[in-house]
């Protein structure tokens, strides 16, 4: 009787979740997508949980400030970053020893970390220096959970399709930090709302 009823309760909370992911990608305005070499990602944005974070993305997004920025450091099993908008851009100013170090021309932004959101597969989180108060542009996509990342790292959305595209971004030398030779990109990247 107690499985059934944890059963129950599992289905009833893992419904609650979609649901939770699905109103979060159904706003336009808060879905971004990500067009890579075999399809697109879309990832919905988290106004709810690091408002400042969203707004500087979605200014990053409409500028095109991320079209053909690099995956410049991924590491299987862990995340993949881009968003070095500086230092990223193959088609402009491609910067193989400094990716990774840049922003954007746009002020780093204060920690918006979230208490009750996990790092988990899927989850989209902003990068920073050791000072909490340095993200800027670039975020990554996490591969599994990471329970050392909760309450450090700003959490900015959550991919609701495309992960099985994320998983086959060229992967990085892991004794090299996941730094990528001839990395994949964001060929281009949009707000839903403005299609």
């Amino acid at each position: 009787m107690q499985l059934q009823r944890l059963a129950s309760f599992l289905v009833v909370f893992a419904g609650l979740l979609t649901a939770s992911v699905c109103a979060h990608a159904a706003d336009p305005e808060n879905t971004m997508i990500i067009t890579l070499k075999d399809g697109d990602v879309t990832i919905a944005l988290r106004p709810d949980l690091a408002p400042k974070h969203v707004a500087q993305i979605k200014k990053l997004v409409r500028d095109h400030a991320y079209d053909n920025v690099a995956f410049h450091r991924v590491i299987g099993g862990f995340m993949a970053q881009t968003g070095d908008v500086k230092f990223g851009n193959m088609e402009k100013g491609f910067n193989a020893q400094a990716v990774g170090t840049g922003g954007s021309d746009l002020p780093d932004l204060p920690a918006e970390f979230s208490q009750t959101e996990h790092y988990k597969r899927g989850v989209v989180g902003m990068a920073r220096s050791q000072d909490p108060n340095s993200a800027n542009s670039q975020f990554f996509i996490m591969f599994a959970p990471a329970p050392p990342l909760d309450g450090q790292y700003t959490i900015v959305g959550n991919v609701v399709s495309g992960m099985d595209l994320v998983d086959k971004i060229k992967k990085g030398d892991e004794a090299d930090n996941g730094t990528v030779t001839d990395p994949d990109r964001m060929i281009k990247v949009r707000i839903a709302a403005d299609k």
